[in-house]
Parts: structure tokens; C-alpha cells; sequence
């Protein structure tokens, strides 16, 4: 007999996580299949912001971005540990939008989403404020507004451990081959990408939030044929060394309308982003080309004095964004609002999700699970909104303060490697320091603060199963590593295999 659950979902990136969570916490049985590692796709190849996306404005996405600014303040309230603000610097250019647009825009962005922990925004005089230090002469005025932070590729995860700790059963690396409806239960083929092995399990109710492989998945299910289409954009980021004084992010316009941000970025780095290019291949497949490298230099160097090089990137990524089609003609231009349709087939629900932000997936997730209310009249209500995610809980909200605690709890971490525990675990700290009272007691080290400790942990409570999982998306050490340290993790993971078998 396979087993049954009210919910399956299909998708481990933020979305699906997210839907997973909500329904587990109002009691539904959940389960989630990812076909690689969570966060693997999309969720983990964003610009790594919370924010209301100030440029929507301009395609008159009011209700989108009232939604993203109410959302920001939720979110930062949830995750302190992994969300924070920031100060954003947008040098004036008279040769793009008139600065009166511009004030107008930051003015209804202080005020559509009700903003109550992020202070407003103010004219900056370039030639004379600190933040103006690195940006060319010709431009004298600038703005300074708010927006936030987020470890994207953590919130997927976290939002995963959260839905597990309230009773989901959640599955990586293995993929949905195949659903039918047959009475009142969807038969679902899952396939472990391991081993080939197949099973089924059933379900009241499907759930495709598989981001850009939506249209793939609804292949998939018999009787699927949402009419709904979605257009695949591609967007890129590179990474250089950090080329400016201060904790201030920097937004630029460029000369065709977009806008470029340049973030502080692991310390001593900035993430510079993104393109929108229409994209029509393999979403595995992505990468960031020739001609989106030279599109963010020359962005950036029209603004900074300090000139940056194609010998400056250390890293480029791309991510394919599964845009709701809309119609418009420009990728810029369409809509990153998201569209829930919910089908019924053979009398059974399948809710099939298009588009969608990071920033606006714990809403996506509220409105998918509501969505489904009338086929579970007594699930739980809406929760999310006041809920912690996992480790968020840290004393007052307040990181600095959580900080000052963890070095009384445990004063012989060095504060690089203190720091990196409280902003990727907050409260869970502890459960990776165990009971260890020096750094002997976190085990083998593999460099760039990353401990044995850290790595058995994410094994046995946040699914990490090889290097990358850890090195790429549970944190970002990888960054920081050698090829030979890279090497020693993998070979330690080896050998942990084969000790199991």
C-alpha cells in the first residue's frame, strides 16, 4: 500500500517550500519531492534581495509592489539571522528618468507598503557625502532608500526544515514522473535520481511548483492542460572583489532604462546584477554569456571611478526567471506578479504556479494554500505571517545583540567563524556546537570556517548530501575555499558513503 498525503508538491525551490511549510502548519499531511537539491534552480541564482522593486512602479505593478513592501517587513521580522537591511545609493543621471520622477517613485515607495522598521529616504549630495566617495564627479545628486538583504538559497532551506519539523515529508533528488487521478486520490510515480528507482505514492491534491519546468511538469499529469504560458528569462549576476568604503549597496541606471544593483556581498565582495533576456533552452542548461559580462561592466564603469575588468570577475551565474507570459514584449516589462491556476481533474485539485518573486513567496504560499480551502474545510487559518522561520527567534530581533550573546556562550569561537554561524543558523547555533568547549570539538576542519561539526549537521537536518550542497547553497564557503580544501570535503563525503554501505 503507497502511502497518502493531503498535499504533494512538486518543486524545492522557494515557492514549493514555502506552500509545504504553510500547509503542514495548519495540519494537512505534505509531501515534496525536489528533482535535484533544494534551492538548486532558480531561488539560489537571485540578486539576494527582499525588496518592493522599485522599478515596477514604472509598469504601474502598484498592487505588486504594496504586496513586496508589506512582505519585506514580514520577512525581516522572520529572519533576521538571514535577512538585514540595507542602504541603497541611486546616483542621479539627467540623461535618464528626470529626478523628479525619480523622488516621486522613492516617495511611494516610503509609503505603499505601510513601512514602520526601515528608516525613509534622503537626497544625497555626491560631491560631499561619504557614499558619493567613489562615484564620477559629473554626478551631484543621488538617493538613499531602503530595502533588505536575504540569503535566498537559506530561505529555501529553512522554509524546507520548518515544514519538516511540522510533519512533511520532504524528498530531494527525487523527481515526479507521472500522475494520474483515480477516485478521489492522485496516483503519483516519483523516481529516486540516485538510484533509478521508482515507487508510488498518493495524494488528495497536486501541487506543481516546479518554477521554470511548470509547462514540464503539467506534461506529466494526465488531464493537465492549464492554457496558461510562461516566458523564461534569463538573468545573470558576476561577482568582483568589493571596490568602494562603507556598507552602502549602490543602484544604477543605464541607458536602457534598467536598472543595475551592485551589493555588498560576503564581506569583501560585490554581486553586481542582473540582465533580462528572453531565454528559450534547457533551464539546467544556463549560463551568463559574453555579451551580459560586458552589459553590467559598462553599467558599472559609467558610474565609478574605479574601473572594473573582465580579470576582476571571480564568479558569474545565471538563473532562469519563469515569468508569467503576459503579452508584453519587453522582458523587463513583464509582469513578476504570480497567477495560481487551479485545475480540477476527474473532481480532483491540481494547482499549477506561474511566476512569482522571492520576496513575495510566503504571500504566494498563504494564497496557494487558500486556494485549496474548499477541498480541506478543516485545515488550520493563515499563520505564516507571525511565525519565526528556523533560528529567526534571536533575542529582540536585533543581530548585533545575538552576536554579543554568542560570544558569552561560547567565547572561544574566533569571530570570523562566530560571525558565519550567527547570520547562516541565528538560534540554531547551538545545535551545531553541541557539546564542544574549544574547536577541537568541531571536528576536522576543511577551511573558510567551515568545520565538521557545521557539515554533520547539514546532513543529518538540512539534506545536504555532497559538497555542493554545502559549499554552494547551504552556505557560500565555497567562495573562500581552495580547489584542494574543495577536494578534501568531497573525499571526506566519499568516505562517509562508503561507511555507510
Amino acid at each position: 500500500m503507497s502511502e497518502v498525503f493531503d498535499l504533494f508538491v512538486v518543486g524545492g525551490g522557494v515557492n514549493g517550500c514555502g506552500i509545504a511549510r504553510d500547509a503542514a502548519g495548519r495540519g494537512l499531511s505534505v509531501a515534496l519531492c525536489e528533482k535535484g537539491d533544494l534551492a538548486e534552480g532558480t531561488s539560489s541564482r537571485s540578486g539576494k534581495l527582499v525588496h518592493g522593486g522599485l522599478r515596477y512602479l514604472e509598469y504601474y505593478e502598484f498592487r505588486l509592489v504594496r504586496e513586496a513592501l508589506i512582505e519585506r517587513e514580514v520577512l525581516l521580522a522572520s529572519a533576521p539571522h538571514i535577512i538585514w537591511p540595507m542602504r541603497f545609493v541611486l546616483p542621479h543621471s539627467p540623461d535618464d528618468r528626470p529626478a523628479w520622477l525619480v523622488r516621486l517613485g522613492l516617495f511611494l515607495y516610503d509609503h505603499l507598503g505601510g513601512r514602520k522598521r526601515l528608516p525613509g529616504t534622503r537626497v544625497l549630495d555626491l560631491r560631499r557625502d561619504p557614499e558619493g566617495a567613489a562615484i564620477l564627479k559629473r554626478f551631484r545628486k543621488g538617493f538613499e532608500y531602503s530595502d533588505c538583504w536575504v540569503d535566498d538559497a537559506r530561505l529555501v532551506v529553512l522554509n524546507a526544515v520548518d515544514a519538516a519539523r511540522l510533519g512533511a515529508t520532504v524528498m530531494t533528488r527525487t523527481a515526479m514522473t507521472g500522475a494520474v487521478r483515480t477516485g478521489n486520490t492522485w496516483h503519483i510515480e516519483i523516481t529516486d535520481q540516485r538510484t533509478g528507482a521508482r515507487r508510488q505514492v498518493q495524494a488528495r491534491a497536486l501541487v506543481n511548483a516546479s518554477g521554470p519546468w511548470v509547462r514540464d511538469v503539467i506534461g506529466r499529469v494526465e488531464g493537465g492542460a492549464s492554457p496558461r504560458k510562461v516566458r523564461l528569462v534569463k538573468g545573470s549576476h558576476i561577482v568582483v572583489p568589493k571596490f568602494w568604503e562603507g556598507p552602502q549597496a549602490y543602484l544604477v541606471q543605464n541607458h536602457d532604462k534598467r536598472v543595475i544593483f551592485i551589493n555588498p556581498y560576503e564581506g569583501d565582495r560585490a554581486l553586481i546584477g542582473t540582465t533580462d533576456i528572453p531565454y528559450d533552452g534547457r533551464p539546467e542548461d544556463v549560463a551568463i554569456d559574453e555579451g551580459e559580462i560586458d552589459y553590467l561592466l559598462k553599467a558599472v564603469n559609467r558610474y565609478f571611478k574605479q574601473k572594473l575588468r573582465r580579470d576582476d570577475i571571480l564568479l558569474g551565474f545565471s538563473g532562469v526567471r519563469p515569468l508569467y507570459d503576459d503579452g508584453k514584449g519587453n522582458p523587463s516589462a513583464v509582469t513578476r506578479d504570480y497567477v495560481l491556476d487551479l485545475e480540477v481533474v476527474d473532481g480532483g485539485p491540481l494547482l499549477n504556479v506561474f511566476g512569482g518573486k522571492i520576496t513575495t513567496f510566503r504571500k504566494l504560499a498563504e494564497h496557494a494554500v487558500q486556494k485549496l480551502q474548499p477541498f480541506f474545510p478543516d485545515m488550520g487559518k493563515d499563520w505564516t505571517a507571525k511565525s519565526f522561520l528556523p533560528g529567526g527567534n534571536i533575542p529582540e530581533g536585533d543581530p548585533v545583540l545575538f552576536d554579543e550573546k554568542l560570544r558569552e556562550i561560547a567565547p572561544w569561537l574566533p569571530r570570523d567563524v562566530l560571525a558565519h554561524y550567527a547570520r547562516t543558523y541565528g538560534m540554531l547555533t547551538g545545535r551545531i556546537l553541541g557539546a564542544a568547549r574549544d574547536l577541537a570539538g568541531l571536528g576536522q576542519y576543511f577551511g573558510a570556517q567551515l568545520y565538521e561539526a557545521e557539515v554533520r549537521y547539514l546532513i543529518d537536518e538540512e539534506w545536504a548530501e555532497t559538497a555542493d550542497d554545502i559549499l554552494i547553497r547551504r552556505t557560500k564557503q565555497g567562495m573562500f575555499m581552495s580547489d584542494d580544501e574543495k577536494a578534501a570535503l568531497s573525499q571526506w563525503f566519499e568516505r562517509q558513503i562508503r561507511h555507510a554501505a
